[in-house]
């Protein structure tokens, strides 16, 4: 029995020192898993900065197009306005020359003018030529004569 007392005494305190061991928790690590772990770490850090960057510029696209979104809208409403306004003018315009036409076709001749001249404007007297020369200020360039 002393040897399977043995066996047993030995099974029970691995038994236990594991149970101690993993309830305690180990502080050893090696270096090459410590540093895979500090690199996972960056590498998550990086990952969160850079998905909070594409968070920012996704919400500001996102503002930019609702903007642009709502310009389009005003825009066309606008552009349906004109149109209308364009239709009416259009509309407006083929009646105005339809009025211009029948009114051409309405008119009467006038009776015929008479062979009368108009009165002509009574022609002043030319200016007699001074003695006198005059000279051109400095300051302006004397006109040239015509000849003719």
């Amino acid at each position: 029995m002393t040897m399977c007392a043995a066996r047993r005494v030995l099974a029970i305190g691995s038994f236990g020192l594991l149970a101690a061991l993993g309830l305690t928790g180990c502080d050893y690590w090696p270096p090459a898993l410590q540093a895979q772990i500090e690199q996972l770490r960056s590498e998550a850090q990086q990952a969160q900065a850079d998905r909070a960057l594409l968070q920012n510029q996704l919400n500001a696209s996102n503002k930019a197009k609702e903007e642009l979104q709502s310009r389009v809208e005003e825009l066309t409403r606008v552009n349906k306005e004109k149109s209308a306004m364009i239709a009416g003018l259009e509309h407006s315009l083929a009646a105005e020359r339809e009025r211009a036409t029948k009114a051409k076709t309405t008119v009467k001749p006038s009776p015929k003018p008479s062979k009368t001249p108009p009165a002509k404007p009574a022609t002043k007297a030319p200016p007699k030529p001074s003695s006198k020369k005059t000279t051109p200020p400095k300051g302006k360039p004397a006109a040239a004569k015509r000849i003719g």
